[in-house]
């Protein structure tokens, strides 16, 4: 459809040009070749947007033959500064300017002397020239923007995804603490059924139950990790990423649960007021009280664990954690670890601002350190 514009606008242009030559009586018997070459100028157009640098020079030699061909020689010279590279526009369009100059030669125009006839083929097609150059410029920042959006939405999907699986990971970790904590409970239960079964029945129907009840838990908690580890998929009642974050005031509650399970934990009496503890130091904390709980639970059965926490606004949070770790403590089944819970809590920690150290002292103690900052 542009084709047939294109063409009928050029032959247009060749008709008008012919008909001012024989209005000026300047066809001197060159009408039949007027029209031959108006017609075969017309015929090239359609193949100008395939071959336009050989449809361009062959439309400048028609130029020099006849004025009916400088409609088309001059469309053809701005379609080459479209789009070909601005040296090549620049050859071509000097060889337009010499063609034309060889026709103001031949068929000079009235009423303007050749050397004016030359400075306006010049203008025209140094005129063209920019206008090819523009075009060219304003498609090419046209393509930039394009490619700077595409890639500004690939790096915002980048980051959206980056984004999720970093709330994935860190929801699956605070899961992982929750889990190892209760199956070291129920543990700790299954020992003292298996160990004590001359016990009262009412004890050990009160074991049994809490042993059902934490591997309920311990269940649903499994099922709501693996929901947050896959790839976009949720249960209809998993808010893993809504549910209440524990804070330090949640730290007796979890020493409540671990008497409840027959282990000897003694929190120091100097607790922090728990009300103005940032939550993140906070629940860095509980993390570091859980771990130490468990860890204890797991390698250091039936000794007693002394947790003491301290602090005051402006200064930092100090969490200091340690227990016995004697041989001849009672066995006791244990809940298999990754081995790598000290290694997540050191970088839960850091993450918080603070820094946790551990050591097994020669006194044949287990020895947690944690100090997060507390800024009032």
């Amino acid at each position: 459809m542009i084709t047939a514009l294109v063409v009928a606008g050029v032959a247009a242009l060749a008709a008008f040009t012919i008909f001012g030559e024989i209005q000026a009586q300047r066809t001197m018997g060159l009408l039949g070749l007027d029209i031959a070459v108006g017609a075969l100028s017309c015929a090239l157009v359609p193949v100008l947007l395939r071959w336009p640098v050989a449809c361009a020079l062959a439309l400048s030699v028609l130029a020099a033959v006849s004025p009916a061909a400088t409609p088309a020689a001059t469309a053809a010279a701005l379609v080459v500064a479209q789009r070909r590279p601005f040296p090549t526009a620049v050859e071509v369009a000097g060889a337009g300017i010499a063609m034309h100059a060889v026709q103001g030669l031949w068929r000079p125009a009235g009423g303007l002397s050749f050397v004016w006839w030359l400075a306006l083929m010049i203008a025209a097609y140094a005129a063209l020239l920019g206008w090819g150059a523009l075009t060219q410029a304003r498609r090419a920042l046209m393509a930039s923007l394009r490619e700077r959006a595409r890639r500004a939405e690939a790096e915002q999907g980048r980051r959206v995804a980056e984004a999720r699986v970093s709330e994935r990971t860190r929801i699956a970790r605070e899961m992982h603490d929750v889990l190892a904590h209760r199956l070291s409970l129920v543990a700790t239960y299954a020992g003292a059924l298996e160990y004590r079964p001359d016990s009262p029945p009412e004890q050990l129907a009160l074991a049994a139950g809490v042993v059902r009840d934490g591997v309920r838990q311990a269940l649903i908690e499994l099922r709501e990790v693996i929901g947050v580890l896959r790839d976009g998929e949720t249960t209809d009642d998993d808010e893993s990423g809504q549910r209440p974050q524990p804070v330090l005031a949640d730290i007796p509650r979890l020493v409540e649960e671990s008497h409840h399970a027959g282990e000897q934990v003694v929190l120091d009496g100097r607790t922090p007021d728990t009300t103005v503890v940032p939550a993140v130091a906070g629940r860095a904390a509980y993390r570091v009280v859980q771990e130490g709980l468990t860890n204890a639970r797991k390698h250091a059965a039936g000794q007693p664990v002394h947790v003491v926490l301290a602090g005051e606004p402006g200064t930092e949070l100090v969490i200091d954690i340690h227990n016995p770790l004697s041989r001849d403590a009672p066995a006791r089944p244990s809940v298999p670890g990754s081995g790598t819970g000290l290694i997540g809590l050191t970088e839960r920690v850091h993450l918080a601002g603070g820094r946790l150290d551990h050591e097994t002292t020669a006194t044949g103690e287990f020895h947690l350190h944690a100090r997060l900052p507390w800024l009032g």
